[in-house]
């Protein structure tokens, strides 16, 4: 697993009527030792749609569940300092799979929707989104500098 990132199972309260799922909680450990989540969205996307790839340079963590349809999340750690550098790592979350992962924002990451239904991810950022001077730097989901096949189920490009 890449250095700094973290997955927790999500628990499900099931019954008669449904499902109950804590999706975040102030007191698990991924948020220990680090500023806490100060906002959150949510985007919807369609099959197939990917959102890749970008990253953070002003100390940002995300932190993402998937609670409608499923996504795979890619996580690329370029950083010069880190004891995963030059890894690749994916995860699939959503239904079926349900997870909290920690993504460190200075890690390039993105994710796929997969599957023949649209996904919802929400995000729980520890920066708030400046929208007159975004913290995003992006490169296009097939770039040749990170080596995931996005449709290839082993994940790396050949």
């Amino acid at each position: 697993m890449i250095h700094d990132v973290e997955v927790r199972d999500l628990r499900a309260n099931v019954d008669e009527r449904g499902s109950l799922t804590e999706i975040w909680r102030d007191d698990w450990e991924m948020f220990e030792g680090e500023d806490r989540p100060v906002m959150s969205y949510f985007s919807v996307s369609y099959p197939g749609v990917i959102r890749a790839w970008h990253r953070h340079h002003r100390g940002q963590i995300d932190h993402f569940v998937v609670p409608h349809g499923r996504v795979k999340v890619g996580v690329f750690d370029d950083r010069e300092d880190s004891p995963t550098e030059g890894e690749l790592d994916t995860y699939v979350l959503g239904e079926g799979s349900m997870q909290a992962i920690r993504v460190p924002g200075d890690c390039w990451h993105g994710f796929k929707v997969i599957g023949n239904e649209q996904a919802t991810l929400i995000n729980f950022p520890t920066n708030l989104y400046e929208y007159d001077e975004p913290d995003e730097e992006r490169l296009p989901y097939d770039t040749e500098k990170i080596p995931l096949d996005w449709d290839d189920p082993r994940h790396k490009k050949s």
